[in-house]
């Protein structure tokens, strides 16, 4: 299949399938003219870097354990779970930083209504 073909199996735009391809993540074969030529398993390719890429892996991580994972089961790929912790602990400061700026931004707001409420002014 060609890219426009892979493109809409997929729901991947093709600018997307270039940029895969030129990480190394998407490999096609060249026809004689130049054009790209996709077997159908590129489509479960196509579909493990959608799910890696919402999971918040990079292309550079997706590229160290694709292989394998198309290849094996989950599991049994040893570079996953190392970035599977990674990406958790990066999440859950992530998560730490958003909670303070959570509490800050409650506590102003508190501050300002309890202030105007005080003052007899309504908002405006």
């Amino acid at each position: 299949m060609n890219i426009g073909e892979l493109a809409e199996r997929t729901g991947v735009s093709i600018r997307s399938l270039r940029y895969y391809e030129q990480k190394g993540l998407l490999t096609p074969l060249r026809k004689e003219n130049g054009y790209r030529e996709y077997t159908p398993f590129a489509v479960e390719q196509v579909q493990a870097i959608q799910l890696y890429l919402n999971l918040g892996l990079s292309t550079d991580e997706i590229s160290g354990i694709l292989q394998c994972v198309l290849q094996n089961k989950e599991a049994f790929c040893k570079d996953v779970l190392p970035i599977y912790q990674q990406k958790l602990q990066e999440i859950d400061k992530q998560i730490q930083v958003l909670t303070s700026i959570r509490a800050n931004l409650t506590e102003r707001i508190d501050s300002i209504l309890l202030e105007r409420s005080l003052s007899g002014q309504e908002e405006g």
